[in-house]
């Protein structure tokens, strides 16, 4: 598996829905490239905080600045 692939599964790899020999890959690959497992932990952060976000555990007023920072953000 190469770093772009990696890219690719890596929501289905947090969500469990690898196959079995493409999670193995997937985690041979981490294992060898820093740059991948850096991208995995950001992305992980950035779930965590999106998720917060969403559960209303910030505040109101700072959550409608940022959803409407990011309303038209493609």
């Amino acid at each position: 598996m190469n770093c772009n692939e990696l890219v690719e599964l890596v929501t289905a790899y947090l969500d469990g829905a690898l196959d079995p020999e493409a999670r193995a890959r997937f985690e041979e690959h981490l294992h060898g490239c820093d740059g991948c497992g850096n991208y995995l932990q950001q992305f992980r952060t950035t779930m965590g905080t999106l998720s917060a976000i969403c559960e209303d555990t910030v505040d109101t007023a700072f959550r409608d600045r940022l959803l409407d920072a990011f309303h038209d953000w493609r």
